[in-house]
């Protein structure tokens, strides 16, 4: 089991109501399906949410077919999240 807990290094994602130059939200999750993996955190909305430092991780990685997921937990050094096939991908994803 993994002693780590990754952060949110990069969120290039502008529209989502975490994302106060880097990902505000206490932790994220990853979710997707097995071809791409997206950060089921985004929110876009008129809102401003999160935490008023950057301190994000990731909480639970529902992609287990990731090489970084370990018991749904994500044991990458870090996690960027930007653009990509949903309105926010994790970019750290890479399958097994």
């Amino acid at each position: 089991m993994t002693d780590h807990v990754a952060p949110v290094s990069d969120c290039s994602v502008h529209n989502c109501d975490f994302n106060h130059d880097g990902c505000t939200a206490f932790a994220i999750t990853v979710g997707g399906t097995p071809e791409h993996a997206s950060c089921s955190t985004f929110i876009d909305t008129t809102e401003s949410g999160g935490l008023p430092k950057v301190l994000a991780t990731v909480g639970a990685c529902q992609r287990s077919e990731c090489r970084h997921n370990e018991n749904l937990m994500c044991d990458a050094h870090d996690v960027k999240v930007g653009p990509g096939r949903d309105l926010a991908d994790c970019l750290t994803y890479q399958p097994r």
